[in-house]
């Protein structure tokens, strides 16, 4: 495997592709007795317009498919489930669906090159069938309806549906009970052909292992004769530059009025080091703004406005980004004009020097501690990937940023004329 080191971070990152265009990468993480491999797939909730491999026409899936066939791949042609042998093998294995990828993940103190191997074997191996599918809708089915009565859950995709117009994003991941009704196995065939292919998927593991072992029980499992396409076309309707909604409320059995609020961003920038500049400048300046040790969240506690924690974050991909704030409040319109307020108020005085270092070096600090978890550094080495960026390389990027930076985004980001609001609030009594 060839080897990387990153002196900045003291990591060393090993690398390899294999003959089908799998990527495979490995993380040493010297004395850690856990080890932790995510095979990941880039293929998510959002891509339900493409040209299938071999095909001339576009097609448009069913909504929720990625999810439907991320839980059909444990299901194995002699009938046993994938799980059964990673318990067998003593590792905790897991999977899962977003709105830009798929992954399939264990962790193992013992047999990790035998849990390896069984991982991408499986995930190399579809399964449909008539019965099985039907069977499956079922299953799918009572999934999608305990999320529809999950208020955190409907606030959530709300705020999304708030912001989003057009972009499948706007769409939940497990689709609805209807849409998997049209789900077959010849349109899950044509989904894992297209995107289960090797080359549109990477593999990242972390932990204390050797790399030409790695290697052997990768080339040892991993399928040869599966097809090699790297350009898969994928179509988006065009997202316009504007919110959909500016506000969205429903009503659940909850106590608290619950809230999210979104600020849709314009995706400028392409370069995958552009993009993840950006994506640390809003990161710092989010932080300066909504931190539980900043001004206006003692504003909004002082006023009653705030019940508990102020959650949330910005989030960058290919071709949408936001942030998003969350909570309970008493009245979150209220605290949302208060928001508003705050930020207009800084837009015009301007970050403070020491504000913006006492976070840059938050911020560092946490990138640092995060290198002792193993899955979370998986993880993020793969979603970074797959948009072209080297989570490695972060630091460098972070510690570079100036406080003009996060001025100049400041008058560009976190507009009312982009926000949006979304409320669960106490179901009124009949």
């Amino acid at each position: 495997m060839k080897r990387v080191y990153n002196e900045i971070i003291n990591e060393e990152l090993y690398s390899e592709t294999m003959d089908n265009g799998l990527e495979v990468y490995y993380l040493r993480k010297k004395g850690f007795v856990n080890k932790y491999a995510i095979l990941g797939v880039d293929f998510g909730s959002v891509d339900l317009e493409f040209l299938p491999i071999g095909e001339n026409e576009r097609i448009r899936v069913s909504d929720g498919i990625a999810h439907f066939l991320e839980h059909k791949m444990f299901e194995q042609p002699d009938e046993t489930n994938a799980f059964d042998k990673f318990s067998a093998f003593g590792a905790s294995a897991n999977a899962f669906t977003g709105f830009n990828m798929t992954a399939y993940l264990f962790s193992a103190t013992d047999n990790f090159y035998e849990s390896l191997e069984h991982l991408i074997d499986y995930v190399q191996t579809p399964y449909y069938t008539d019965k099985n599918v039907n069977k499956e809708k079922g299953i799918i089915a009572q999934e999608i309806k305990m999320y529809n009565d999950d208020p955190e859950w409907n606030v959530y995709m709300n705020c999304l549906k708030a912001m989003y117009s057009d972009h499948h994003v706007n769409i939940d991941i497990a689709g609805s009970v209807e849409s998997i009704q049209e789900i077959n196995p010849e349109e899950l065939y044509k989904c894992y052909r297209t995107f289960y292919n090797p080359s549109n998927m990477k593999l990242f593991i972390v932990g204390d292992l050797d790399p030409d072992q790695i290697i052997k029980s990768v080339k040892a499992s991993n399928k040869k004769d599966l097809m090699v396409e790297k350009n898969i076309k994928r179509f988006m309707p065009k997202e316009p530059d504007k919110i959909n909604k500016k506000e969205i409320e429903e009503e659940f059995k909850v106590s608290m009025p619950m809230f999210y609020i979104g600020y849709k961003d314009i995706v400028d920038k392409t370069k995958p080091e552009d993009v993840l500049r950006k994506e640390i400048v809003s990161d710092i300046l989010y932080d300066i703004i909504f931190s539980e040790s900043g001004d206006l969240y003692n504003q909004l506690y002082e006023q009653g406005l705030v019940m508990g924690n102020l959650n949330g974050g910005y989030l960058a991909q290919k071709d949408y980004s936001y942030a998003l704030v969350s909570g309970s409040s008493k009245d979150p319109r209220r605290l949302k004009s208060v928001v508003d307020d705050y930020i207009l108020d800084l837009r015009q005085k301007g970050i403070d020097k020491s504000e913006f270092e006492i976070n840059k070096k938050k911020k560092i600090g946490g990138f640092l501690k995060s290198f002792d978890s193993i899955s979370y550094v998986a993880h993020n080495l793969l979603s970074y990937s797959f948009r072209g960026i080297n989570f490695l390389d972060y630091l460098e990027v972070l510690k570079s940023i100036e406080l003009e930076e996060i001025d100049a985004r400041l008058r560009e980001f976190f507009k009312e004329d982009m926000s949006v609001i979304s409320i669960v609030s106490p179901k009124k009594d009949n």
